[in-house]
């Protein structure tokens, strides 16, 4: 399946200021596949090692830091040498190891020369804690799983893919395939993005083995809490994690300590918070009163709402069957805010990083997300159908003049420069759509986002 990481491993590869690369990502994303992929792709050889299955390796590192003995020994017990630019030497799960996260260092320094992808489910945790971490002396990238756009293509769906990638702000959109895109995106909150849920979908396009895989990986994690935390950490992580479709369907959506467990307070859950966004579970959204620069410095951490990193896990532990979102029902109404917010905050996170905030006055407005793009701090609604009424948005407007804020639904009208239309199916292209509206300049009248023409 196409990953769009794949062309960011590409220029890693071909860069002459080339360090060894950690590609972080959630577990059960396409990590270990995507950099074997790339690797038989790329490379005439690939040396595949894994400290998880195999740990008995973790021993070549113990005596000390000659990285190019470690390579020669590496090769002894993979039986071929490893060659320097032809061989592409991948470290799986390197966080079981803390020297071979530190060798790093070493073979930026000592063997540049050398191809080094490592990869971890919980590499964000270990550099963390790892005091010994080689900052500088890596490069980083993040694995998500897939996108809208991905999805699209993995399903058979890659025309509808590439007409989205090209599509010109403003343009035209068809009432037919404005319909089927929707339709699309109601499968992929589904489905969601995790590659063997999608693969599943897309073999079997059975909902029901779908659902299977993702109650796996739910599971998956909720062994690494078993495996990785403290027993003191284990119930107060599990609380937390099963409270965030509850506290986020909220109608504020503000993640509140006391709510997960009677007698817990903040300072009882933070460590669990943090393990959980270190690993990169959850997006922690901090809100903002002020959307000035740099807007980390008008964040409020502790005030803040909770995403989890895929739409379909989000549906799946929160128990909504897969029908009642394909098949819109009264009785999913409340819920369906939460699941269309936690889609677009991931396709905020893929495209832009996850520098997203939200912003709030009181008790009188807030607006869903706030994001930073070059020099502009732009303001994003989301509604989860097509009534566009947007009061918190225009409340932030007018206080505010942003040059450019975005209102996104499931209408398929596109366009505008103050205020920016996107549907809800195009939400990844928002650098686009913004840069055409720059391109097209400020118009003399700005839009009140309340009506709905």
């Amino acid at each position: 399946m196409k990953r769009s990481v794949s062309a960011e491993l590409q220029k890693w590869k071909e860069s002459p200021a080339r360090k060894p690369l950690v590609l972080k990502g959630v577990r059960q994303c396409g990590k270990t596949y995507i950099l074997k992929e790339f690797g038989a792709g790329s490379y005439p050889d690939v040396a595949y090692f894994n400290f998880e299955e195999t740990p008995v390796i973790a021993g070549l590192f113990e005596r000390d830091y000659d990285v190019r003995r470690i390579l020669t020994e590496l090769g002894l017990f993979r039986g071929k040498t490893i060659e320097p630019g032809r061989t592409l030497v991948i470290f799986d799960e390197i966080q079981e190891c803390g020297r071979a996260l530190t060798s790093l260092k070493y073979f930026c320094e000592n063997a540049g020369e050398y191809h080094i992808a490592c990869a971890g489910s919980l590499l964000g945790i270990a550099i963390h804690n790892d005091r010994s971490f080689p900052v500088g002396k890596v490069d980083f990238l993040t694995l998500y799983p897939m996108s809208f756009y991905e999805f699209l293509a993995a399903t058979g769906s890659e025309q509808l893919a590439e007409y989205l990638e090209g599509f010109v702000s403003g343009q035209p959109l068809s009432g037919p395939v404005a319909g089927k895109l929707e339709t699309a995106l109601r499968v992929y909150y589904t489905v969601g993005g995790m590659p063997e849920a999608v693969k599943t979908w897309r073999d079997t396009n059975d909902l029901g083995k779908t659902e299977a895989v993702q109650r796996q990986i739910l599971a998956g994690y909720e062994l690494d809490f078993v495996k990785h935390a403290t027993a003191a950490e284990f119930p107060k992580l599990k609380a937390v994690w099963e409270a965030i479709p509850q506290q986020l369907a909220r109608p504020t959506g503000k993640f509140i300590f006391s709510q997960v467990r009677k007698g817990w307070r903040a300072r009882d859950l933070e460590d669990a918070l943090q393990w959980l966004t270190g690993a990169g579970l959850v997006y922690k959204v901090c809100r903002i009163e002020k959307p000035f620069l740099p807007l980390s410095s008008y964040a409020d951490a502790g005030a803040f709402k909770l995403y989890m990193a895929d739409v379909g896990l989000l549906r799946s532990l929160a128990g909504v069957p897969a029908r009642v979102v394909l098949e819109p029902s009264a009785l999913y109404t409340e819920f369906r805010g939460a699941v269309t917010e936690n889609f677009v905050l991931n396709e905020l996170v893929k495209s832009s990083g996850d520098r997203v905030y939200y912003w709030t006055s009181g008790n009188e407005a807030e607006v869903d997300f706030v994001v930073q793009q070059d020099e502009h701090v732009i303001p994003i609604e989301v509604k989860s159908e097509e009534n566009v009424r947007a009061k918190s948005l225009a409340e932030y407007r007018k206080r505010y003049a942003p040059e450019f804020a975005v209102l996104t639904s499931m209408q398929g009208r596109t366009g505008g420069k103050g205020l920016i239309r996107i549907p809800l199916y195009m939400m990844a292209s928002l650098r686009g759509f913004v840069s055409g509206a720059e391109a097209a300049g400020l118009p003399e009248t700005r839009e009140d986002p309340r009506s709905n023409c």
